[in-house]
C-alpha cells in the first residue's frame, strides 16, 4: 500500500492528542505516525491483500481460542510505541497479562504498549525496504516475535528480539510460533497460492 507523508508546512508535528483527533475525524483512512512524529496516510488494501489478511487473522484467532493465552487484534488497532511512533500491524497478539494490566482508558486509545507478536503483510504497492524498517521498529520497541510475509515472493522473514532476522527456506508453507506463540502454526498455502 502506498503511503503518503503529510506535508506540514508549519513544521509542527502532531502530538498524541492531535493525532488521535485527526484519526477520529478521518475514520476511513489508514493512518500511522513515525518516531519523528511525521504522519503518513496509506491507501486501502486490494481485495487480494484483504483476503490474505483475513486468513491470517482467522488462523491466529482460532489458535488463540484454543490456547486462551491472549487477545488478537486486526489491522485497525494502533499502538503507541516507546519511540513515539503509532503503528498498526496487519495482525497482532498480546498476552492476557499485558492486556489485563491496562486500564480501560488505555484500551480505548492508541495504547502505550507494544504487542508481543506482530505480523506485517506485504501488499502489491508496499516497499519491502520500508516493511523491513517497520519490523525493526516493532522489535526495537518491545515485540518479542514478528513475521513479515511477502506473498509475491512467497517468503517470510522472522524477527525476534536479540536475534538476527531469518528468512524462511523457499517452499516453506508453515511458520511455527515460538515462545509465547508456541503451538501457533500459520499455514501460508492459501496466501502463497
Amino acid at each position: 500500500m502506498t503511503a503518503i507523508l503529510l506535508d506540514d508546512s508549519t513544521g509542527r508535528k502532531m502530538s498524541d492528542a492531535e493525532f488521535e483527533r485527526f484519526c477520529r475525524e478521518n475514520p476511513d483512512l489508514r493512518i500511522e505516525r513515525n518516531s519523528n512524529l511525521e504522519v503518513s496516510i496509506m491507501s486501502p488494501n486490494t481485495p487480494l491483500t484483504g483476503m490474505h489478511g483475513a486468513e491470517i487473522i482467522m488462523q491466529l484467532k482460532n489458535w488463540n481460542l484454543q490456547s486462551k493465552t491472549g487477545v488478537v487484534f486486526d489491522a485497525s488497532a494502533g499502538f503507541t510505541l516507546p519511540d513515539q511512533s503509532i503503528l498498526a500491524p496487519d495482525a497482532s497478539w498480546m498476552s492476557n497479562e499485558k492486556w489485563r494490566g491496562m486500564d480501560q482508558s488505555e484500551k480505548e486509545s492508541f495504547s502505550h504498549v507494544c504487542p508481543e507478536f506482530v505480523i506485517e503483510l506485504r501488499s502489491k504497492s508496499d516497499s519491502i525496504k520500508d516493511l523491513h524498517l517497520k519490523m525493526e521498529t516493532w522489535v526495537r520497541n518491545g515485540a518479542e516475535l514478528g513475521w513479515l510475509i511477502d506473498p509475491k515472493r512467497k517468503t517470510c522473514w522472522i524477527y525476534k528480539a536479540h536475534y538476527p532476522v531469518k528468512q524462511l527456506e523457499p517452499g516453506t508453507t508453515i511458520i511455527k510460533g515460538e515462545g509465547r506463540l508456541e503451538g501457533f502454526n500459520l499455514d501460508l498455502s492459501v496466501i502463497f497460492d
